[in-house]
């Protein structure tokens, strides 16, 4: 099957000219509008149709660097905690949640949070509120977006790394950046469900 690369006539790379890639989208997408196939058979209009959506999927995975990067990295054969189905269907044949795999940097964090959050739902359930505690969980919020924000500045990095070794052709340098991407994606995905708790605890 195609891929989404291909689709662009890009090359398999994780640096894309995001300007190029709408403009290169929106010629393609009226070249495949239905009105253009109005008077074609229905099996042709079926097609255009088929045809268009993928175009809309793949426009929406290249242009964001996160979907972009995850979906090479299934093209190299990995599939990351995060997606894994296999491990989506464990969790929910055995009735619990998907496991995921804490960074070690952040494994003191991560309890200390979850100590603070159950607090915050205890006090919340008493019809309390703690004023320092409130302001222990911004605190810990904002700290976790910097640490986002710098998952995705060493990201961008490797994104170049990546296609100049795909360039190069260099196995060994290909291997170093994808497993260097892996662990990146985990960290993120796990920060990200950090701050989501935080939100959730904050807001309700």
């Amino acid at each position: 099957m195609t891929t989404y690369f291909a689709i662009f006539s890009l090359p398999p790379h994780l640096v894309v000219d995001t300007p190029a890639l709408e403009k290169s989208f929106y010629a393609l997408s009226r070249r495949l509008h239905p009105d253009r196939f109005a008077s074609r058979p229905a099996a042709e209009q079926e097609a255009a149709l088929a045809e268009s959506s993928r175009l809309n999927d793949a426009y929406r995975t290249l242009k964001d660097p996160i979907a972009r990067t995850e979906y090479l990295l299934k093209l190299e054969g990995v599939e990351l905690e995060e997606q894994s189905s296999a491990a989506t269907a464990q969790a929910r044949a055995a009735g619990t949640t998907k496991k995921q795999v804490v960074p070690e940097d952040l494994l003191e964090e991560a309890f200390e949070l979850n100590m603070q959050l159950e607090e915050m739902r205890a006090a919340k359930k008493m019809g309390e509120d703690d004023p320092q505690l409130r302001k222990d969980l911004t605190a810990a919020k904002s700290d976790f977006d910097a640490k986002l924000a710098a998952t995705d500045a060493d990201l961008a990095t490797l994104h170049t790394q990546w296609d100049v070794a795909a360039d190069a052709n260099d196995p060994a340098a290909k291997l170093a950046a994808r497993d260097a991407m892996v662990a990146l994606l985990n960290r993120r995905s796990y920060l990200r469900n950090l701050v989501r708790d935080v939100n959730g605890a904050l807001d309700s």
